[in-house]
């Protein structure tokens, strides 16, 4: 466990230099995070294998890093702010996803000749947005304005939405082969219960952090609560129910965000920002070391099909929500290129997919398998730059903010 510690720190400090190399060259520092962790994963030089990859303390990390990165979006839940732009946003969300969903799923039943219920697994894995690539940009840069600050409340509810659609569509399709009915409750509660995990942490938490202390103090209280968090929402995924973290992390921030006078909000903030730059990292690597770099050269139809009916459904459905709800042209233009990445969140449900289908019908199984991973790997290196590119040019770049050890 130690040197699995000290070789996850040394990673990080690797992927930190190689990230600012990349910004050298005017490209953002998670392509160059994201090329570190390929590179140390177990298809290229094999240093973060499965021997940490499966690790129970790294399990633990990750769960940490979910709820940390999660914090990023809860804080930016505030009521007063939402009542101004909550309706636009929940719109501009159905739009972005459920248009990506349909497109792909269309292009696949037409072009690749397959099922439409398997085309419909495509549509649903393909909704889903990684929060952390796109958040890591807006924090980068410290990019402010419409896209972004859309952009973040977006992400929340669009996690949302992907495991609702995600597991309705795999729900479905496994009870037509197995004659098994769907069960909407189990759905429901993997949403519900993260939230109300973080729900309850952020309330005691807020009356605690209200009064002010050190930064050093503060910064002891957040990190108990987080780890309060981790260890309720593990004893849910162990013994109950699958859920994911990222969700309780908003909803405990969001009451937090809430509760507590603004100006005592940005000394918490202040105070843990360092420590949630470092998960953003470390969950990017995460997100790398998985990605096997040979499928770019034997990427095929498939692939294509995917990254680019994607691609269109998320810039046009972004568009198109964003014209209804009548947002500003920036917003309406630039914010699709922002909802590209995706690789964490496809992966996760592609396993769950390849899971779920394997017994029944193996050889699409596998199609889907392929073909998200290689999609994982061509995307997210173009979607990182094509996200920066989001954000310049709706004039959102601020001056850049290396991120740092300290």
């Amino acid at each position: 466990m130690i040197k699995g510690i000290v070789l996850l720190a040394l990673f990080t400090i690797f992927a930190l230099i190689i990230g600012k190399l990349v910004s050298k060259i005017k490209l953002p520092s998670i392509l160059g995070w994201l090329i570190t962790g390929m590179i140390i994963g177990p298809h290229a030089l094999n240093f973060m294998n499965s021997s940490i990859m499966d690790a129970q303390w790294f399990h633990v990390l990750s769960n940490i890093g979910e709820v940390l990165v999660g914090m990023l979006i809860g804080t930016e839940l505030v009521l007063e702010e939402l009542k101004k732009s909550g309706k636009q946003i929940v719109i501009i969300c159905l739009f972005e996803g459920m248009v990506a969903f349909i497109v792909v799923a269309v292009a696949f039943f037409i072009f690749a000749d397959i099922p439409f219920s398997i085309a419909l697994v495509f549509g649903a894995i393909a909704l889903a947005t990684a929060p952390a690539p796109s958040l890591s940009i807006v924090k980068e840069y410290n990019a402010k304005g419409p896209v972004a600050k859309t952009l973040i409340p977006l992400a929340a509810l669009d996690d949302v939405l992907a495991l609702l659609v995600f597991f309705i569509v795999i729900g479905l399709v496994s009870g037509s082969m197995t004659g098994e009915s769907i069960n909407i409750i189990s759905i429901l509660m993997m949403i519900i219960l993260p939230l109300a995990i973080g729900t309850a942490t952020g309330v005691v938490a807020s009356k605690i952090l209200r009064k002010k202390s050190s930064k050093g103090e503060t910064i002891l209280k957040v990190a108990l609560f987080v780890l309060v968090t981790v260890i309720i929402g593990r004893y849910v995924n162990e013994n109950i129910l699958s859920i994911n973290l990222l969700l309780s992390g908003i909803s405990f921030s969001a009451i937090i965000a809430n509760t507590v006078e603004k100006e005592r909000l940005h000394e918490i903030m202040d105070g843990i920002n360092p420590i949630i730059s470092i998960a953003l990292v470390i969950m990017v690597i995460d997100l790398g070391a998985p990605l096997d770099y040979s499928l770019i050269f034997g990427a095929g139809l498939l692939t294509a099909i995917y990254i680019i009916a994607r691609g269109i459904g998320k810039i046009l459905g972004a568009y198109a929500g964003g014209k209804l709800s009548k947002a500003e042209d920036n917003v309406c233009k630039y914010l699709g290129l922002s909802l590209l990445p995706h690789s964490g969140v496809s992966l996760i449900f592609t396993g769950i997919a390849v899971e779920t289908l394997m017994p029944f019908v193996p050889e699409y199984a596998t199609m889907i398998q392929g073909t998200i991973a290689a999609a994982a790997v061509i995307n997210e290196t173009i979607a990182v730059f094509l996200a920066k590119q989001a954000f310049k040019m709706a004039g959102e770049l601020k001056v850049q903010e290396e991120i740092s050890l300290v």
